[in-house]
């Protein structure tokens, strides 16, 4: 795991039902047709990569998947990335971490060469603010392309790419489960009457769910250190159910929309004011910046020495303002 992981979601990804409800309701079909979930093995631990030196935490399942008569173990590897930039070089990290965890599968006798290594699924699921737009396959970094009877010999491995913030309402709303209504109320994070309803579609999903005790404890801690970090301005420390407090969650969802509101009618209101005195100053320069200039007018008129448009220039006046000073000063 990247120094941009989020602890809230590496808890709920260490639970099976969350990784099935990512693969069945994220994961391309064919993908989850094949897939036995009751055989689902946690293998997530701590490793240390020699050239980026870092130690990463990743999210690592197995699971059983059927396909021609066939059936084998495939890896299951998820790099949760919580960072507001997309990441250019992620194929590069991807390609070394997938090296480094096949590594450890032989240094620790999960495999050996002779047996041959596991085919694995490597998913980036993303939740930063821009749209993702990074290479998804190692080989697309390769620049030139090179020859054909080069190709071959470039390396080659894709991530499967889960951008939250690509799913709109409508596309969430069609998945039914707990983790669609996780990514709808982390895309409705700015817009406090849409987390509101994506809050109270979670409670029912979670409702819903076989593993409703489990998930609601699990998801209301996820859901407090959400509301932490978008710095809600309410008291957490009574929500111990989403689906029991969720009255007083929404009355808390509310007061903080409410404040909110009045904070950014009061903001509103302050730099109007201020909008006036600056108004108000920069009239009263101008006002003083005529009197002066009216004054000096009035002086070299006396003089009888300069025109009516030489006293223009040098004052900043029109001539027809210099004529009306001197035409008064004649009565």
């Amino acid at each position: 795991m990247t120094k941009h992981h989020d602890t809230g979601y590496k808890e709920l990804f260490s639970h099976p039902e969350f990784v099935q409800q990512l693969i069945e309701g994220f994961a391309p079909p064919e993908i989850a047709a094949m897939v036995d979930f009751s055989t689902l093995k946690n293998h997530s631990g701590n490793y240390i990569t020699p050239l980026f030196e870092e130690k990463f935490e990743d999210v690592v399942w197995s699971v059983a998947v059927h396909w021609q008569g066939l059936t084998a173990r495939v890896f299951l590897y998820l790099l949760l990335e919580f960072q507001s930039r997309v990441d250019p070089g992620m194929s590069l990290r991807m390609l070394h971490y997938v090296a480094c965890f096949y590594q450890h599968l032989l240094k620790t006798k999960v495999t050996t060469p002779a047996q041959g290594l596991p085919p694995i699924l490597p998913i980036v699921l993303y939740n930063g603010s821009q749209r993702w737009t990074a290479r998804e396959d190692i080989y697309d970094q390769v620049r030139p392309e090179p020859p054909v009877f080069l190709r071959a010999y470039q390396p080659h491995l894709r991530y499967y790419l889960i951008d939250e913030g690509r799913y709109t309402r409508e596309q969430l709303g069609v998945i039914n489960s707990p983790l669609s209504g996780l990514f709808e109320v982390e895309n409705a994070a700015g817009d406090r009457a849409c987390l509101q309803a994506a809050v109270d579609r979670l409670v029912r999903l979670i409702q819903a769910d076989p593993n409703k005790a489990r998930l609601d404890w699990l998801i209301t801690r996820w859901l407090k250190r959400h509301l932490r970090r978008l710095g809600a301005d309410i008291d957490l420390k009574q929500i111990h159910s989403l689906v029991e407090d969720k009255a007083m969650l929404a009355e808390n969802l509310e007061s903080w929309a409410k404040r909110e509101r009045e904070e950014g009618r009061l903001e509103g209101r302050q730099e109007g004011r201020q909008e006036g005195r600056q108004e108000g100053e920069q009239i009263g320069m101008r006002k003083g910046r005529q009197a002066a200039a009216q004054e000096t007018s009035r002086n070299l008129i006396k003089l009888g020495v300069l025109s009516d448009g030489q006293i223009a220039q040098a004052t900043g006046l029109t001539v027809e303002q210099v004529e009306a000073l001197r035409a008064a000063a004649q009565h």
